[in-house]
Parts: structure tokens; C-alpha cells; sequence
């Protein structure tokens, strides 16, 4: 089978590729060794925000997605339940504040709306919360939608302008030309012939890179969400505290008031609520390979850091819990670029916890990239070869 470009994994960064670049007239074959959402993208949160990313380029992308979503909301016939709800961010500690609205400041100096509240505001906004939080940030344009019906409503859609989808195929090898250029892709059932790969493989990436003789350094990032049983309203919309941004980016110096078991298990509180009238509560991050088992320990911190800000969750009771594994990249920037060692290869991946968030626009900026357009970004801090860069420097 002949195809312009083949996209490698069908999670939400996979399934927004081949969706553009089947709308823009491309004859597209998308490979995954298991389903629709098979790995990250059904073991994640729901959540599409700019307030948890750090001013600049990360904070671009990220609401410049979130105005794609509203688009492809009314665009695609498939609902996936998108809602602009909101979230809030809480601080504990003056300490926290301080920083919080240091961060707010910057983002509302480029254009950004995230509106610091005080402690009699934020028990307005969420009147459950405890009543001895300092204050937070509240940002309007955070929105939620459900990350298997967004996957479903990208390829359903562009089934329409004639993509092929090809579950349960994994990719085994890469045949490259005599100049090295991409050839063949072979999985375990057939043979794709195109001269385009899109590695959108998430925390497989690195292997699919192995293939071709290139050291992709994205790293899986593990992380735990306990699900509660169908409840009265707790919360309106995502809250978590603002040590989740501390806890996410290492390179900001703070250290919270924490019980050893939450410090060594890196745990921040998150929730959020969900159609079906339960919770996601979160949340965790640690390096433990491509483990998912649930971990007694992290579901105890977790629960006990959600008790904290959200007292009335001692009533509710846990039905399930889940784990899946972010695709880290040390700089928290993903990877969309061309890789120039290997013509006709591409990569989109490494968005650690920012995949659903960042979806749209990536897989729109690739198809910039494969059509040899001006991107919608200055993407050159997006580079693979920022990587080699380093290493030569």
C-alpha cells in the first residue's frame, strides 16, 4: 500500500496529524499497535489550560489550541463534550501567592486574562474549598473536554477526507533509500510504502527513533488519578494548588509544607469534574519506566493532599483508580520538527501532560511543516535538533 505520509500512534497529538493532514488533500495511513487512545491519551485528565504553563511560547501554543477546540467544536460532527469551564489555581502559603501573582502579572503583561483572587474571592468561586487557603488565581479561559471522544471525533472526521487507519499494527522496522531517505514502513501484518513518517508515538517515540538510528530523549513520566463515585457538586470546574506548577517545572525553587509521604512521591493536588457527575483527582509525577499499576502508597497521598484543600472529600468514596505515562522532554518543550539526518521523517511528541492541551495545534503545525508553509509559530525552539546542539556545545 502506497501513502504520502504515514502517522505512527493513534493517541490525541497522532489523531489530530492525520487529521489535518488529510484535510489538506495528503493520502494518509495511520498505524497503531494497539486502539483509538490505546496508551496516554485514555490514561490522562481532560483538561486544556494556559495556567500551567510557563509565559512565552509555552502559554502561546497552549491558548492558541484552546481557540482551535472551540473551532473544531462546532467544526467536527463527532461531540467531544468540550466546555470552557475555567479552572483555579490555590495558594497556601503567602509564599505562594507571592510567586502565583508574580506569574499572573507576567502572563496579563502579554495578553493573557488569569485574575488573582483573594481568600473571601476564592471561597465565592468554590465555596467548599478549606477555609484557611491564602488566595489563587482564577483563569476563564481553561476549558475541559473528554480525550477518547476527542481522538474518535479527529478521525472520524478526516475518514471523511479519506484517511486509512490501521489498528493493531506495530511497527517493527523502517527501510530507509541508499541517501537514507524513508522508504517502507513494516509492521507486523504489512508493508506501507511512503516517503513521510510522523512519529507521534508519545513515550514509544524514542523507539520508533531507534529505528531510523536516532536518540529521541523523551523519558515516560508516570502519573496516578483516583475517580470518585457519582456525587453531589464539589467543584465547578479543575481546581488544583499551585504547588502542581511548582512540582511540574524543577527549575522553580519552593518547597511546600508536606508530609514525607506526599514530598516523596511528588504529589500536588488536582481535581476536576467530569459529564458523567464524578471526579478526577490527582495528582502525581515520578520516573518509574513504562510501569501503570495503581501504587497503594500514591493512591493514600493523593487522597490525603485532596482531603487537605477539598475537606468534604472524606465523605466520598474512590470507585477506581488509573495510571498512565507522560512523554517528558528536559526542557518541558515538545519536539515538532523535521529530522534532517533522516529525510522524510518528522516528530511530534514529548508534551509531557500537555498532549490534549497541545493537540490541535501541533498536528496543524506539522502539516505546516510537510507542505513546506510558514508555521503559525516561530517553531525553532521546537527543533529536534536542539538536542545535538546541546551536546555539541
Amino acid at each position: 500500500m502506497n501513502f504520502d505520509v504515514i502517522v505512527i500512534g493513534a493517541g490525541i497529538i497522532g489523531c489530530s496529524t492525520a487529521y489535518y493532514l488529510s484535510k489538506a488533500g495528503y493520502k494518509v495511513g495511520l498505524v497503531e499497535k494497539g486502539d483509538i487512545a490505546h496508551g496516554t491519551s485514555s490514561r490522562c485528565d481532560a483538561v486544556a489550560l494556559i495556567s500551567d504553563k510557563k509565559p512565552g511560547m509555552d502559554t502561546e501554543i497552549g491558548y492558541r489550541s484552546i481557540e482551535m477546540y472551540k473551532e473544531l467544536s462546532k467544526e467536527l460532527s463527532f461531540d467531544f463534550q468540550f466546555a470552557s469551564r475555567g479552572s483555579l489555581y490555590v495558594c497556601e502559603t503567602e509564599q505562594e501567592l507571592e510567586i502565583a501573582t508574580g506569574y499572573a502579572a507576567q502572563q496579563n503583561r502579554d495578553g493573557y486574562r488569569l485574575q488573582i483572587v483573594d481568600q473571601k474571592e476564592l471561597l465565592e468561586i468554590e465555596p467548599k474549598l478549606a477555609k484557611d487557603l491564602i488566595g489563587g488565581i482564577w483563569t476563564e479561559v481553561d476549558s475541559t473536554m473528554n480525550p477518547y471522544l476527542v481522538c474518535y471525533a479527529f478521525i472520524e472526521e478526516a475518514k471523511k477526507y479519506g484517511l486509512s487507519l490501521f489498528t493493531n499494527h506495530e511497527v517493527r522496522e523502517i527501510s530507509r533509500g541508499v541517501k537514507g531517505q524513508i522508504e517502507k514502513v513494516i509492521t507486523d501484518r504489512g508493508i506501507f510504502q511512503t516517503e513521510r513518517i510522523v512519529n507521534c508515538a508519545g513515550v514509544w517515540a524514542s523507539r520508533i527513533g531507534d529505528m531510523v538510528g536516532i536518540d529521541i530523549p523523551i523519558r515516560p513520566r508516570k502519573g496516578m488519578i483516583l475517580v470518585t463515585e457519582k456525587t453531589d457538586q464539589i467543584v465547578n470546574q479543575k481546581v488544583h494548588e499551585f504547588g502542581y506548577m511548582l512540582s511540574k517545572f524543577e527549575d522553580i525553587n519552593y518547597k511546600r509544607n508536606v508530609s514525607k509521604l506526599v514530598e516523596d512521591h511528588n504529589i500536588a493536588f488536582t481535581i476536576e469534574p467530569t459529564d458523567a457527575d464524578n471526579y478526577l483527582v490527582g495528582g502525581h509525577r515520578a520516573f518509574n519506566g513504562y510501569d501503570i499499576r495503581s501504587e497503594n502508597q500514591v493512591v493514600r497521598g493523593i487522597a490525603e493532599r485532596a482531603m487537605r484543600f477539598l475537606p468534604e472529600l472524606k465523605n466520598v468514596s474512590c470507585i477506581r483508580t488509573y495510571a498512565g505515562v507522560r512523554p517528558w522532554v528536559i526542557d518541558h518543550l515538545p519536539i515538532v520538527s523535521e529530522v534532517e539526518e533522516v529525510p522524510g521523517f518528522y516528530i511530534a511528541g514529548g508534551h509531557e501532560g500537555d498532549g490534549i492541551s497541545m493537540a490541535p495545534i501541533t498536528g496543524k503545525m506539522i502539516t505546516q511543516l510537510i507542505s513546506g508553509e510558514e508555521t503559525d509559530f516561530d517553531i525553532s525552539r521546537l527543533k529536534f535538533s536542539r538536542y545535538q546542539e546541546a551536546i555539541i556545545s
